[in-house]
């Protein structure tokens, strides 16, 4: 969804009311009010061993001044906890520099969200597609050629489902014939 300061999309209002969902605003806890941190995700009901509702973060795109005006400016994200991420690695974001080590990019800020709700696998992909990304982009910064065999390319390649490596390359085979 698109952030507008004025209008908010009725589909995102109805996304965040479903009641499969349990919204969290990912968002550094230093800028938010203590009664709406939050540094983990609702834990299962022990007794039925259901893990209730599904998590759904909310990730606020933009530059540091920038999120922070949205988060300001959103009244209609007041009531949501706010998750604030506790990790003890510090970003790789090598295009923009934040003021503080453990500020993330928007992309780094949904692995650790995946990684969170059980999806590690998701979540190490994303951060290989982040690490290719980074390298084509400063490669093509100083028009120097792409080296597919790199360590974040091999990472990448490592972290495909077994049966999706078979079939892209039956298709290659295809793609030649």
């Amino acid at each position: 969804f698109g952030w507008a300061r004025t209008a908010v999309d009725p589909a995102l209002l109805a996304l965040l009311a479903d009641p499969q969902w349990q919204p969290y605003l990912v968002f550094p806890g230093e800028w938010v009010a203590g009664g709406r941190v939050v540094t983990g995700l609702q834990p299962q009901d022990a007794k039925s061993g259901k893990t209730g509702k599904r998590p759904l973060f909310v990730l606020l795109d933009a530059t540091w001044p920038e999120a922070r005006k949205m988060f300001r400016k959103s009244p209609y994200l007041d009531h949501l906890p706010v998750l604030s991420l506790q990790s003890e690695q510090i970003s790789s974001y090598r295009l923009r520099r934040s003021s503080c080590d453990d500020h993330f990019c928007t992309s780094e800020v949904a692995a650790l969200c995946l990684a969170l709700g059980g999806e590690t696998l998701a979540a190490q992909t994303l951060e290989a597609y982040l690490d290719v990304f980074t390298s084509h982009y400063l490669l093509a910064k100083q028009q120097l050629p792409v080296d597919t065999e790199d360590a974040a390319h091999l990472r990448l390649r490592s972290l495909r489902l077994p049966g999706r490596a078979s079939a892209e390359a039956a298709n290659q085979g295809n793609a030649g014939a």
